[in-house]
């Protein structure tokens, strides 16, 4: 075990515990607000809104564990935010009322650029943390997929009664966190409205070239399940297609996250962004074959293994030392950008799916092109 293991363990502990909970939620949502008679305008703005509004405070929980020095009283009061307004999506009744709670308990997301800031601590292999951390995060989404299914299915539970249900296991999430190490960092003098002076020219541009990309990958899994839904009149196909994507996620994040520190991240990330580019053409043109959507929503997996840990751990190469203030950033730009991307992306899909995927395919024809400029840090 490496130096730094520790917290890196403890912190994918509390992530694996908390995404068990997120993810015997999440893929429910676009049933439980078409349900209300909620519309694909509604499901992409939930996805926007499920990481931008949440944003802002994720820019200052990064910035207050800098000029504060510590991290982890920050973490717990994401966890416990989370946990708060996951209690609330149990008692609601129609789909403004999912879309706020939901919205709100991604305000958690304030232990972000805190924990991120420790795993890039924690030591050298940045790229290994990371990938770590998100493989056990990814695994906790698996357990909850599994557990979704097996209640939903085999069980017949209602939705209210899994939400209640993934509301109590959230609350485990806390107990790891105790025993991450308690060490005080050097406090960084850094304004809040000028941050962005700490950072290189060239990091804000990696962050505009990964919002770009954003702007096209969004929180598209829950459009699939919808896809799918409609192709199979089913709701367990597509809980099984979105285990199938978690399985895949988990199973290789870490070995593209070992790959982008020995290679450099811009080649795999550059990997995952053209992949990303062959999905959405291919979803204009096979949207209606459910075989298609299987064999799709397995490659997705890959994208997601090949591109999220990577983007943090590149910006993290170049955070210098504010490094919750750059991951705080990141979080910020790329979050606000989710709300105008899954926003207008729900307008587009109400037209026809078709023209939301031609738009995500240019949109992500341009991030390629941005990434294509960015320089690695020696």
């Amino acid at each position: 075990m490496e130096k730094g293991d520790k917290n890196t363990y403890l912190l994918g502990s509390s992530s694996m515990v908390n995404d068990i909970s997120s993810e015997m939620i999440t893929p429910l949502l676009p049933f439980l607000i078409a349900s209300f008679g909620g519309t694909g305008l509604a499901i992409g703005l939930i996805s926007g809104l499920r990481e931008g509004l949440a944003s802002l405070i994720k820019l200052i929980g990064g910035w207050l564990s800098d000029i504060t020095g510590r991290r982890r009283r920050f973490i717990f009061l994401g966890y416990i935010t989370s946990i708060i307004f996951r209690i609330a999506l149990i008692f609601a009744t129609t789909a403004t009322q999912i879309i706020s709670f939901v919205s709100l308990e991604r305000f958690g997301k304030i232990r972000d650029a805190p924990r991120d800031a420790i795993l890039i601590d924690a030591s050298k292999t940045k790229g290994r943390n990371f990938s770590i951390h998100q493989a056990m995060d990814t695994s906790g989404a698996i357990i909850g997929s599994l557990l979704v299914i097996l209640l939903f299915w085999k069980l017949n539970f209602s939705f209210q009664k899994i939400i209640a249900i993934a509301a109590a296991i959230s609350i485990f999430s806390l107990f790891p966190l105790f025993f991450v190490d308690k060490t005080s960092r050097k406090k960084q003098n850094i304004s809040l409205f000028h941050s962005t002076d700490y950072l290189s020219p060239h990091l804000k541009y990696i962050i505009l070239t990964l919002s770009v990309f954003t702007l096209a990958n969004f929180g598209l899994h829950l459009f699939i399940l919808v896809i799918a839904k409609n192709l199979t009149n089913s709701i367990i196909i597509p809980l099984l297609l979105f285990l199938l994507f978690n399985v895949i996620s988990a199973s290789l994040i870490i070995p593209f996250g070992k790959l982008s520190d020995k290679i450099g991240r811009k080649p795999v990330l550059m990997t995952g962004f053209i992949l990303f580019l062959i999905l959405s053409i291919a979803f204009i043109f096979n949207g209606e074959s459910i075989y298609a959507i299987t064999i799709l929503s397995a490659l997705y997996g890959v994208v997601n293994a090949l591109t999220l840990s990577n983007q943090k751990a590149l910006i993290s190469d170049h955070a210098g030392k504010a490094k919750g203030t750059a991951m705080g950033l990141y979080y910020f730009a790329t979050g606000l950008v989710s709300i105008v991307a899954g926003l207008f992306a729900g307008i587009l899909w109400d037209i026809s799916p078709e023209t939301m995927f031609t738009y995500i395919t240019i949109i992500t024809t341009i991030a390629i092109i941005l990434l294509a400029f960015i320089q690695e840090k020696n």
